[in-house]
Order: structure tokens, then C-alpha cells, then sequence
């Protein structure tokens, strides 16, 4: 008998792109969709969907670039982020996905948020785990240059971009501002590494970094929707992360007053070192009714 916690992984073809996804639980619960941030792939779910997928049709793709998505040349995919959150809609229209809550992450806020942009009413509710929608969660010393070499991309502004795709970044998004590091699995950073070496990824990562400021420009939007929306919103948020400060956490109570708030003893990746409180409080906010099928 297949059980409701078996995790699938799947492809799909996207506009003649092979997507990959896990995907685990009753096609008939209500959906989650959960989207991963940089420089990692679904993989990050790979414990969050089991402990979900008993009460919800869990669905967690890999976007273009990333983790086993294809990853066509710059010349022959646009790599922003309104084509990667274009690829991940046409994908939950392929499997069949009506109205869904959404899990953010990183670069998984700004497409998540293109997706509610897009259609407002789908979205049942949102948990984000070191997701913005406002500059105060911006941590200058991991920012300014990057901004700056969005601003005038050029040889003296890339070298310092470039430092982030190197192992040692790597691993330090997964360790720092986490009280006890050995709950980290090095797998993950060896792992996250291994995609990001690949030949050409670094001119794709560094296309997204360019792009990146179209996210903040779309911060307006975001936050009339969550004001006309009230939709219901979850932060976990891992408060020692130098990337995604603590303010992007409780910015969120300016749109949506009822926002629930929770800060983690974690950094950016907290599922590494929190999976059961980040599932516990999941569990807790998605089961009083925010999803059709469920009952408050």
C-alpha cells in the first residue's frame, strides 16, 4: 500500500522544459506548494514533506537553473524572476493545482509572490521562512554589493558577486547564526556546491542577481495585495540570519495586522536545525481552515 508520506519525484515538461518536483501526499487534500531559495533546489524540502504530506497534496518544484530542472543556456532562457515564476505556474496548471498555500523561502518570496499577483484569490495563505516583501529585512553588508553590481554590472562589481557562489558562502548560509552548527547536515552545501560549479551556472546566477532588483520594485504591489488580501500569513523566521534580517519578519504586521510571528533561533536555512517547530507551527496555522477542504 502506498503511504500518504511516500515522497514522488517527477518531471514535467514546461514550455519544452523539463521541470522536476517532489511531489507527496493525497492528490485530492488541499495544496502546498512549497518554493525553495538560492542556491539550493527542493532539496531543502526533502524532511518538510513528509511531515506535511499526511493532511496535504505537497507539491515542491525546482525552478529553471536549479536542482534537476533543466537548465538551458542564457542565450535560450531569459533567467529572471517573471520567467522562473512563469514556469512554476504553467507547471502547478500541469498537475492540476486549484487553490493553494504556499510556502516561501529566499528567491522562492519573490515568485511566490508574482504568483498571488497573478491570481490573488488562489493563494489560501502564506508561511515565509526568510522571505522579504519589504527593504527592512535587508542586511547591508550581504547586499550593498550586490545591489551595486545590479546597479553597473562590470568587472570591479562582479568580483564581489561572485564570492557568493563559492563553497565557502555557500556553507556559511547553511551555518551561520546557528547555536549548534553539528545539526547541519554538510551534505546540503556539498550538494547546493556541486549545481552551482556546473559549466555556465554562474552566468545564470549572475542574470538572476542583475534581475534582482525587480523584486523590490514589485514591493508595492505585494503589499497592497496583502492589504486589499488579508490573506492569512505565517512568518517562521530565523532571527541570526545575515541575509534576511528579523525587520523583514515584522514588516509584514504593517499590511496584514493579524500576521502570526515567530522567531527562530536559526539563521537562513532554519529547516536544517528547527524542522519539528517550523512543521509544529505549519501544522498548527494551515489546519485552522486556510485551505479549502480543511475544517477550521
Amino acid at each position: 500500500m502506498k503511504m500518504s508520506h511516500d515522497v514522488h519525484h517527477r518531471t514535467a515538461t514546461v514550455d519544452g522544459l523539463e521541470v522536476f518536483y517532489r511531489e507527496a501526499g493525497d492528490p485530492k487534500s488541499p495544496a502546498l506548494v512549497l518554493l525553495h531559495g538560492f542556491p539550493t533546489s527542493s532539496h531543502m524540502f526533502r524532511n518538510l514533506i513528509p511531515a506535511l504530506s499526511d493532511r496535504y497534496r505537497v507539491i515542491a518544484p525546482d525552478y529553471i537553473g536549479f536542482g534537476q530542472s533543466a537548465m538551458p543556456a542564457p542565450g535560450e532562457f531569459p533567467y529572471t524572476f517573471e520567467a522562473l515564476t512563469d514556469t512554476v505556474s504553467g507547471l502547478l496548471d500541469h498537475v492540476g493545482v486549484g487553490p493553494f498555500a504556499m510556502y516561501v523561502h529566499d528567491y522562492g518570496a519573490p515568485v511566490g509572490w508574482r504568483l498571488a499577483l497573478e491570481d490573488p484569490e488562489r493563494v489560501t495563505a502564506i508561511v515565509t521562512q526568510n522571505g522579504n516583501a519589504y527593504t527592512e529585512g535587508f542586511v547591508r553588508s550581504f547586499w550593498d554589493g550586490l545591489f551595486a553590481y545590479a546597479q553597473a554590472p562590470g568587472p570591479e562589481t562582479e568580483g564581489p558577486v561572485r564570492g557568493v557562489l563559492t563553497a565557502q558562502v555557500t556553507r556559511w548560509q547553511y551555518v551561520n547564526g546557528v547555536p549548534d552548527p553539528t545539526l547541519v547536515s554538510p551534505d546540503n552545501w556539498v550538494h547546493d556546491q556541486a549545481l552551482l560549479d556546473r559549466p555556465g551556472n554562474d552566468e545564470i546566477q549572475l542574470k538572476l542577481f542583475r534581475d534582482y532588483p525587480a523584486n523590490v520594485d514589485l514591493y508595492p504591489s505585494v503589499q497592497q495585495y496583502f492589504r486589499d488580501s488579508q490573506v492569512p500569513l505565517l512568518a517562521v523566521w530565523g532571527r541570526n540570519d545575515e541575509i534576511f534580517g528579523p525587520d523583514g519578519a515584522r514588516a509584514f504586521r504593517r499590511d496584514l495586522p493579524d500576521a502570526e510571528i515567530h522567531m527562530i533561533e536559526s539563521g537562513h536555512f532554519a529547516l536544517e536545525s528547527h524542522l519539528e517547530e517550523i512543521a509544529h507551527r505549519m501544522r498548527d496555522f494551515l489546519s485552522r481552515g486556510f485551505l479549502a477542504g480543511v475544517a477550521a
